[in-house]
């Protein structure tokens, strides 16, 4: 009978074993058969805050949008009327790159959120 001896890995192999866990479709118990190493293992690994993947590495992870409420006169001082009142229920965001938004019923937050990042950005 063979004799194992015990693999030592660098950190830089289990951040990135860790981070191969983190694709769409891609389960811890592949990537420790591509690696030849139980999964319990890499489970160990990904509570340790050194080898786990970054949460900002997620692609469609929640963030907080910075928001200024203003109260908006009706008129400027020009005596010209600043733009329609928006109807009860509507969202109206001025983006940083000049771009305004008005959302009117329901809306998916998720796709707003990517929206408004594609326009600041």
């Amino acid at each position: 009978m063979a004799r194992r001896t015990k693999r030592l890995w660098t950190d830089e192999e289990k951040q990135s074993i860790c981070l191969q866990t983190t694709a769409p479709g891609v389960s811890v118990a592949r990537v420790a058969q591509r690696y030849a190493m139980n999964a319990n293992l890499i489970f160990k690994w990904q509570r340790d805050p050194r080898y786990a993947p970054e949460a900002s590495a997620e692609p469609d992870a929640a963030c907080f949008l910075p928001v200024e409420i203003v109260d908006q006169p009706k008129h400027d001082n020009s005596g010209t009327a600043a733009g329609p009142e928006p109807a009860a229920g509507t969202i109206e965001i001025d983006t940083a790159g000049g771009h305004r938004l008005r959302i009117s019923g329901a809306y998916d937050p998720e796709a707003l959120a990517r929206l408004i990042r594609g326009l600041s950005a």
